[in-house]
C-alpha cells in the first residue's frame, strides 16, 4: 500500500467514526464537536482529491459557520445541554430499511454510469479552459444574477434560525399569581 492509500484509509475511518458519533452520541454539543471533525475528515478527502477550492469551501462554510452557529445554538439553549433522553428513536427500524433502499439504489446507479464509456478514460483539458472555468466560477460567485442571491438567502436563514435559539433559551419570567 502506498503512503496516500494508508492516508485516505485513515481519514476515511476517521469521518465514518466521527459520522456515526454525530447521532449516537446523548450530549449535544459532542456531537457538535464530533460533526466537526467529520467535516474536517470530508476537506481531508478532497485534499486528497485534489479538489483545493472543494477543501477550502469545507473549511471555511461548513466548519467556519455552520459548525460553530451549531455549537452556538447549542450553548444558547442550556435545556438541551443537560438532556438525559435516548439519542434513539421507535423507528430505527425503517430508518435502516431506507438506508439500504438508498444504498442499493446509488450503488445501482454508480456501478451503471461506471460501465458507461464516457468514463472509461479521463479526459484531456486544456489549463486554458480550466482557467477560463476558473475564472467564471469566481464572477459567478460575486454575481448578482448568479449565486450571490442564494447565499444571502441562505444567510437570513441561518440568521433566524440563530435569533430562534436565543429565544427558545432566553430565560422566562415567571407570572406572579
Amino acid at each position: 500500500m502506498t503512503g496516500e492509500q494508508i492516508l485516505f484509509l485513515v481519514i476515511s475511518g476517521l469521518t465514518i467514526v466521527t459520522g456515526i458519533l454525530v447521532v449516537t452520541l446523548r450530549n449535544l454539543f459532542h456531537a457538535a464537536l464530533a460533526m466537526m471533525v467529520s467535516f474536517l475528515g470530508v476537506a481531508g478527502l478532497y485534499i486528497l482529491l485534489d479538489a483545493g477550492f472543494l477543501a477550502a469551501a469545507q473549511l471555511l462554510v461548513y466548519i467556519g459557520a455552520i459548525s460553530i452557529l451549531i455549537i452556538f445554538a447549542v450553548m444558547l439553549t442550556r435545556r438541551m445541554m443537560q438532556a438525559q433522553d435516548t439519542p434513539f428513536n421507535t423507528q430505527a427500524g425503517m430508518g435502516l430499511f431506507t438506508a439500504v433502499i438508498s444504498f442499493a439504489l446509488i450503488s445501482f446507479i454508480i456501478t451503471r454510469l461506471w460501465r458507461h464509456p464516457i468514463f472509461a478514460a479521463p479526459l484531456d483539458v486544456p489549463s486554458e479552459v480550466m482557467d477560463q472555468v476558473v475564472v467564471q466560477l469566481g464572477a459567478d460567485l460575486v454575481s448578482a444574477n448568479a449565486y450571490v442571491i442564494p447565499f444571502i438567502v441562505a444567510s437570513l436563514l441561518l440568521l433566524a434560525a440563530l435569533i430562534g435559539a436565543i429565544y427558545v433559551a432566553w430565560p422566562q419570567e415567571e407570572e406572579a399569581p
